[in-house]
């Protein structure tokens, strides 16, 4: 798993250090939504906060962020500022979960990391046809040509 931002992994390197993360996710994304609503109905060891992505609440709170591309890639923001985007996102949202922690390690591990990944693009390979614009909340110049509706 990669990590932009931080020296610490919290799919494997990280544990304890994280004291919560904050979730930009795409608002207008049913199987954003679905993620949003499972991972929030799970035990948390690492406590999640889900603000929509590009939102003017994720702006407020994170002014030096690309809000572009949280629109585009899943983001997670630790307490400490640290970010993961993608595929590194998931495995935090996941590793965050009680229960779930061990799974994380190791689908970020050398050997798991590819189907991880080949997992995430397939689940985001149907999001242009579900997605639904009317319910993001940010601003549409954030959006429309600048997403590939290719989530990761």
């Amino acid at each position: 798993m990669t990590s932009r931002g931080a020296d610490t992994d919290p799919a494997g390197h990280g544990a304890g250090r994280v004291g919560s993360f904050t979730v930009l996710f795409d608002e207008g994304c049913p199987i954003c939504r679905t993620a949003r609503r499972w991972l929030a109905s799970r035990a948390q060891l690492v406590p999640l906060t889900f603000v929509p992505a590009g939102s003017a609440e994720a702006r407020e709170r994170f002014p030096g962020l690309d809000h572009a591309a949280s629109l585009r890639d899943l983001t997670v923001v630790a307490d400490d500022g640290a970010y993961y985007v993608g595929d590194a996102a998931w495995l935090a949202c996941l590793w965050a979960l009680d229960g779930y922690r061990a799974t994380a390690e190791r689908f970020s591990s050398p050997r798991l990391l590819p189907a991880a990944r080949r997992f995430i693009a397939a689940a985001s390979a149907v999001r242009e046809q579900t997605r639904s614009p009317g319910l993001i909340q940010a601003d549409p110049a954030d959006y429309g040509d600048q997403c590939d509706d290719r989530c990761r």
